[in-house]
């Protein structure tokens, strides 16, 4: 696979640099600018080709580590589940099912983090001997809710859950033993995982037998980002140091996905992350195509907010590794320009008899399809059972 991987960075470098050399000559300005939006296009693939080979070429699968015998030994942990306007009926779910983790009583406390304010979640709370918390204003929203509560409560861990989320009794005993045996271990995050289709699988029926869209972030890509000690911190389903927190000021609050620019300061200040790759966990997945595409919306907005108020590759206290695979989920995002450019690119030919390509079909083809094999064929390879090469579209 190595061999492959180097091959195939040989053969898209190849085809770029006869790209950058060779085709970029135009007759007319309207020529030159679709041009060179194609060849900028272009680098933007290749570029997301490398970063994504330096990601996942190296993944590291962690197994269960335990807890020593001595119980006393175990650390405390809080588990937070915060709330803003979700229905009862989803959050006791959630609720009963923390109350069931396999952990000593003495050491666990479970917070229902109200930021809806609602009488009939703190009359259940109460019912089932949870702690309740609830504040004045709902500033930094998720962020704010659960900066709020670290003031309250005291554990040496924190235990984050998305309302939703509902946990396997196994969940503490598979998470935890990691920080007693590394100090410097500020986060440990597990895979999401869905128990309802989403609107894809849902609408269509081959989706079902598919891949989920999930399965290669929380397989090869956090596995190998927690090669380079470069794990994302997810929002839920993950366990963290309090110290490592309360060192950064809590969780970050700059941006709309507070969970991965945590984990980036985190990381700035010489602290650990972890990934184990076994779902621990079980959450509702979108309903609606429409409140899909806000989610993925909002994640594409907040990854682009830390790229601009806090570069990975700019400031101090991470390794080149760490800011290359930051660097790859910042610009995973904007794939979306590249995709117009690349369905609209043949227009210009096929309406306009423009030549945005300067060169003949048979070198196109002598230099494009190796290109084009290699990278398909390596990327199957390594990750094919994660997603599917084709249906990814």
């Amino acid at each position: 696979t190595m061999i492959m991987l180097f091959l195939s960075a040989l053969m898209s470098t190849r085809y770029i640099w006869w790209r950058a050399t060779h085709t970029l000559h135009f007759n007319s300005q309207i020529e030159a600018l679709l041009g060179i939006g194609l060849f900028l296009a272009e680098l933007y693939v290749w570029l997301i080709l490398l970063l994504g080979y330096l990601q996942t070429a190296w993944p590291l699968k962690r197994t269960i580590q335990p807890l020593p015998d001595d119980v006393a030994l175990w650390p405390t942990v809080d588990i937070y589940i915060p709330s803003y306007n979700e229905s009862l009926s989803v959050v006791r779910d959630t609720v009963l099912a923390a109350q069931c983790i396999d952990y000593p009583r003495d050491k666990l406390k479970i917070y229902l983090l109200d930021d809806g304010k609602r009488s009939e979640f703190a009359v259940f709370a109460a019912d089932v001997g949870v702690g309740y918390i609830t504040r004045e204003d709902n500033r930094h929203a998720k962020a704010g809710n659960l900066n709020h509560a670290m003031k309250i409560t005291k554990g040496e861990l924190l235990c984050v859950f998305d309302c939703d989320h509902v946990a396997t009794r196994a969940f503490l005993q598979a998470t935890v033993a990691p920080f007693l045996t590394d100090d410097r271990l500020a986060l440990l995050q597990t895979p999401h995982y869905f128990y309802s289709p989403d609107p894809f699988e849902r609408n269509l029926v081959a989706a079902r037998h598919i891949p989920n869209e999930g399965a290669l972030f929380y397989g090869p890509v956090q596995q190998g980002n927690d090669n380079w000690n470069a794990t994302f911190f997810c929002g839920s389903c993950a366990v963290i140091r309090r110290t490592a927190l309360e060192e950064i000021g809590g969780f970050a609050v700059e941006t709309v996905t507070e969970d991965a620019h945590t984990a980036l300061k985190m990381q700035r200040r010489g602290w650990k992350s972890a990934f184990l790759a076994i779902p621990l966990a079980a959450g509702l997945a979108t309903e609606r195509l429409g409140l899909h595409i806000i989610q993925r919306t909002r994640w594409a907005r907040g990854m682009t907010q830390i790229f601009r108020v806090d570069n990975p590759l700019l400031g101090r206290g991470l390794k080149w590794q760490q800011r290359l695979c930051y660097l790859n989920a910042m610009l995973h995002f904007q794939f979306g320009l590249p995709r117009v450019v690349f369905l609209t690119a043949p227009l210009a030919y096929l309406l306009f008899n423009l030549n945005i390509i300067h060169s003949s079909a048979s070198l196109i083809f002598a230099y494009v399809l190796p290109h084009l094999v290699m990278s398909l064929y390596v990327n199957s390879r390594m990750n094919g059972r994660f997603r599917y090469t084709f249906w990814g579209e």
